[in-house]
């Protein structure tokens, strides 16, 4: 991501209208931040049914993660997705999404030759495999994106959903961030990893408010930048009420009346971290809706920071 899209007063704002999980024990994002209910999503039993033959574990959570988010935006019946699928994005971050299903191939391989590969198994090598299979499930056929971007591949989702729909390439996306967990993944990160996915639904503000949905927040500044005083500042260097964040000691970070890691205790989450703050982000707004809520990923090793402000509905700039 090599420009920025700070706070805007653009015609074309990009707002948030719905999110869902599919994280283990967690049902619905003010989880996120703290509360506490029985229950909660099982990949053991919520992974199974017709919809999800011969799909890969990744793209299994991402569907799981996308209907609750799709149905929480008022976009998704009984007839399935009522949006506008011909402008509907599908935005998908994942950085080892299909590591298992590779492995798999090249052990198939080493042993059987590739007369010993199933052709049904083959596109679930491939990184896209997985927007594929949230857009064919719900006939969204706009833009459809896959990023495997490192640490800041989250928010950096984040950034291009919003920018297809301020440039006004779609009037809706649908972004997610999903890891599948593994002893592949495992091996390579040398730490659990989460086995979960999180989406959440963007549209124009013009098109949220001509169907009468309501908006949780507002994308109000996205940008990547060496470092994170480059980011916040880049992406608008709004004053956060709350900072969603793994980097909570850096001195380089912003004031804010909180700060909290809400992917703490839930593994290694890579791809899918920027969207479980973002997630966090539409929850707490969802209490204080003239907050200002920041989300960073990443540090100066990792090849760069992303930043992500969120405001909510009755923020005034």
């Amino acid at each position: 991501m090599s420009t920025a899209h700070p706070a805007t007063t653009s015609p074309r704002v990009a707002v948030v209208t719905g999110a869902g999980l599919a994280v283990p024990g967690l049902t619905l994002p003010d989880e996120l931040l703290g509360t506490v209910r029985d229950g909660g999503f099982d990949p053991v039993t919520g992974l199974v049914g017709r919809d999800l033959r011969h799909k890969d574990r990744a793209s299994r959570l991402a569907l799981r993660a996308a209907a609750p988010a799709l149905r929480d935006a008022g976009l998704l019946d009984g007839d399935g997705y009522t949006g506008p699928g011909d402008t509907t994005a599908v935005v998908v971050s994942t950085n080892n999404g299909i590591l298992e299903n590779v492995c798999s191939f090249a052990d198939t391989i080493a042993r059987d030759t590739v007369l010993g590969l199933s052709p049904l198994g083959l596109p679930q090598t491939s990184s896209n495999v997985i927007a594929g299979s949230v857009a064919m499930a719900h006939g969204l056929r706009g833009p459809n994106v896959t990023l495997c971007n490192g640490p800041t591949s989250g928010l950096d989702a984040l950034y291009w959903a919003r920018a297809l729909i301020v440039t006004g390439r779609a009037e809706t996306a649908v972004v997610i961030g999903v890891e599948p967990a593994g002893d592949i993944v495992t091996k390579l990160l040398g730490t659990p990893a989460l086995d979960g996915a999180v989406a959440l639904v963007l549209e124009s503000a013009a098109g949220a408010a001509e169907r009468g949905a309501t908006v949780r927040a507002t994308v109000a500044g996205c940008a990547r930048a060496a470092d994170l005083a480059g980011a916040v500042a880049r992406a608008g260097g709004l004053t956060p009420d709350l900072w969603l964040t793994e980097a909570a000691g850096d001195p380089a970070g912003p004031r804010a009346h909180a700060v909290l890691d809400p992917a703490a205790g839930l593994g290694a989450a890579s791809g899918a971290l920027g969207l479980l703050q973002a997630a966090a982000a539409v929850a707490h707004l969802d209490e204080h809706g003239r907050h200002t809520v920041l989300a960073t990923c990443g540090r100066p090793e990792d090849d760069g920071v992303a930043a992500v402000f969120l405001t909510g509905p009755h923020h005034t700039p």
